[in-house]
């Protein structure tokens, strides 16, 4: 474990910048508030301004390789140190890797700065550089059950490129199935996170004994999800059968249902920091489902239906994570500032008003994605100021991290 001697060092560290945490957590959640507000604006026409691939290709890219990519590394550089039990990057190495984040959000939205191909390759850098940084501890303690997350980074990595290719190959590799498959693999990662750890949170949130573990059902589960990224990332060498995917995709989806039952979710409604994480995991299981649906049914509108995996999904279980694991890093009691509950629920409102109000409305599109966008500038903007203050200070308990 961690040597007492490691406290004095960190004294000689900003706060900001001692567990990946910090930095990641709050610039990716006020990245989401700038990405979503420029895209309403590009959207609207209001604004003329051409990121690279165009607005829709970095507004997919964006959330999904620069807001999502930046909560994932804060999530797995923090949670290395807890697997290893030792110590986690910070200091220089950390400024670095966050800089390295920070320019390529800046290269791709203005990329008349370093070039189409320099701003490419500065943000395939990223993801490669995090997976490197979290091999090491893992691999010097040789618990390899936590490598898992080394390769499957890598293919993330993949993913990018491939969105990146479908710029300068149209012809060849479709951005939209490409931005699929990116949020496929979003979806994988954040089940296998959200398997390991929704049971231990519920059972400690709710004084509960812990939900037994079935390794069946997370196999399928997590098995089906894996196999869908596979399918979508493949799609400009092999096709894609929609009979097919809509398929994998409802099994995928009554899969994760059956886990989220399991984890007896009507025992959290008093618990904002746990009926939040319950509330998304149920979002992205009948997103699953209902996309399915989709693939069979052409009179459900896929493109919408997408977005209750990507709003509800992927967008809460990221807002109820950050603000649970930000309060357990900092040293404070597992409880959600006030505040918070209105961030959560707008956060789940945001997800059924742009998935089904065009569904239903489709003349008033423009009102429900303008409404749904201002809910999640409100959810994540309630975040960084509210949670803001504690990640720029040493924990209050006086530990390192």
């Amino acid at each position: 474990m961690m040597q007492i001697t490691d406290l004095n060092k960190e004294q000689q560290i900003t706060p900001f910048l001692r567990l990946g945490f910090r930095p990641f957590f709050l610039s990716g959640a006020l990245f989401s508030v700038i990405a979503i507000l420029l895209w309403l604006l590009l959207y609207r026409g209001v604004i003329s301004t051409q990121p690279l691939g165009g607005g829709y290709w970095w507004h997919i890219h964006e959330m999904v390789f620069g807001f999502a990519s930046a909560i994932i590394a804060g999530f797995l550089l923090t949670a290395v140190q807890n697997w290893t039990g030792l110590p986690g990057v910070r200091g220089k190495v950390l400024l670095g890797l966050w800089l390295l984040w920070l320019a390529a959000r800046l290269a791709l939205l203005f990329p008349t700065l370093l070039g189409p191909a320099l701003s490419t390759v500065l943000d395939l850098a990223f993801l490669p550089f995090v997976a490197l940084i979290l091999a090491k501890p893992i691999v010097a303690i040789k618990q390899y059950r936590n490598l898992f997350f080394v390769p499957l980074l890598l293919v993330f990595t993949l993913a990018n490129a491939q969105m990146h290719l479908s710029i300068y190959y149209p012809e060849l590799i479709s951005s939209q199935y490409a931005g699929y498959g990116a949020v496929m693999l979003v979806t994988l990662l954040i089940s296998v996170m959200a398997g390991r750890v929704t049971p231990m949170f519920t059972a400690n949130g709710t004084k509960t004994p812990k939900a037994t573990p079935l390794p069946w059902l997370d196999k399928l589960t997590n098995g089906s999800l894996a196999l869908l990224t596979i399918l979508l990332l493949l799609h400009p060498m092999i096709g894609i059968n929609h009979f097919y995917i809509g398929f994998i995709l409802i099994f995928a989806g009554i899969f994760q249902a059956m886990r989220w039952l399991r984890w007896r979710p009507w025992i959290t409604l008093g618990v904002p920091l746990l009926w939040s994480l319950h509330f998304a995991i149920k979002a992205m299981a009948f997103g699953l489902i209902l996309l399915g649906i989709s693939y069979l049914i052409p009179e459900v509108p896929s493109n919408h239906i997408w977005h209750l995996l990507t709003v509800g999904g992927i967008g809460g279980v990221i807002l109820a994570m950050i603000a649970r694991v930000s309060l357990g890093h900092t040293g404070r009691n597992l409880q959600a500032p006030k505040l918070m509950s209105i961030a959560f629920i707008a956060m789940a409102l945001a997800s059924v008003i742009r998935s089904f109000g065009p569904w239903g409305l489709p003349q008033k599109t423009l009102i429900f994605i303008d409404i749904s966008g201002l809910l999640w500038l409100i959810s994540f903007a309630l975040f960084a100021l509210i949670y803001g203050p504690m990640l720029f200070k040493a924990r209050i308990d006086g530990r390192p991290g």
